[in-house]
């Protein structure tokens, strides 16, 4: 959550919002950026740096070892973790984006575009069969350009009343 902290003053809030307001979403948008991360690397961490970063607490829930990240092995409890995981990254994506209206309008088409750029990465870990151990997930130049329009309407107020197929109405916080 502190790079989203530390980017807050650079961003810089809209008129009525400030850090202290802004401040659950910011840490919500860094936590977010590094679950997916963290999930997306998964198998290079493991591999190339002989860590796990996942928590222990969910490898234990799940009955996923790190004997078995380390030797790469894809099984049913590493796809259930993976699902679990997922979700709660979408999670605090869905309360980041409550603060994209907080910040000063010129800052918002990079935060969302971020946003949605990093969230389409939980999208090809899903479309990888789950298998972040041996296939990195990651989103194209030309995709994440593609993106930006969406992105950009997201950013408006009618995208609050009007959001685009498969969004979710972002609540009108009182500044």
């Amino acid at each position: 959550g502190t790079v989203g902290l530390m980017s807050l003053p650079v961003f810089g809030c809209a008129p009525g919002y400030d850090d202290e307001v802004a401040r659950e979403p910011a840490l919500s948008l860094g936590v977010a950026f590094q679950l997916t991360n963290i999930l997306r690397d998964v198998g290079e961490d493991a591999v190339q740096r002989g860590r796990v970063y996942l928590p222990q607490e969910d490898l234990r829930r799940f009955g996923v070892t790190e004997d078995q990240i380390f030797e790469q092995r894809v099984d049913e409890n590493y796809v259930a973790m993976m699902k679990f995981e997922i979700d709660r990254a979408r999670m605090y994506y869905e309360r980041a984006r409550r603060g994209v209206f907080m910040l000063a309008p010129e800052s918002r088409l990079p935060v969302q575009s971020s946003l949605d750029a990093y969230g389409r990465i939980l999208d090809k870990i899903e479309e990888n069969g789950y298998d972040s151990l041996t296939t990195r997930a990651y989103v194209d130049k030309w995709e994440k350009l593609s993106i930006i329009p969406a992105s950009w309407y997201r950013t408006l107020d009618i995208s609050r009343m009007l959001p685009l197929p498969g969004d979710t109405v972002v609540p009108v916080d009182k500044a």
